[in-house]
């Protein structure tokens, strides 16, 4: 199982270098009894707007929330936003699932599409 991403910044029309997100679990999948999202890995995002490989767990079966932080990056650029945070929150069912995420990012607006990979 793996989940890949990439920002957009459609401001600019090109990929959205150094924003910063957070890969979260739900932690009752974690055998915690509070059920509340944990962080399991933070980066940021490549040259090309990409986080191909995180650092965290393997990954397993259940829900994951991918957080970009556009706040911070649209500051970064003098930008204020209406969004703070862009969470994406995507369900791998099988062993086999390989997932893409694409967020593509506008101060006062987003939107994301989302695949499954071969």
């Amino acid at each position: 199982m793996s989940i890949s991403a990439q920002a957009v910044d459609v401001v600019y029309g090109r990929p959205a270098a150094g924003v910063q997100v957070r890969l979260q679990r739900r932690s009752a999948d974690l055998g915690r009894e509070l059920d509340d999202w944990l962080t399991v890995d933070e980066t940021e995002t490549d040259s090309d707007g990409c986080i191909k490989d995180w650092t965290a767990e393997r990954f397993g079966r259940g829900p994951y929330q991918i957080v970009f932080d556009s706040d911070a990056y649209f500051a970064m650029l003098g930008l204020s936003t209406a969004y703070k945070e862009v969470s994406v929150v995507v369900r791998l069912a099988d062993e086999s699932d390989s997932c893409r995420i694409q967020v593509r990012l506008a101060p006062y607006s987003y939107s994301m599409d989302f695949g499954f990979r071969g």
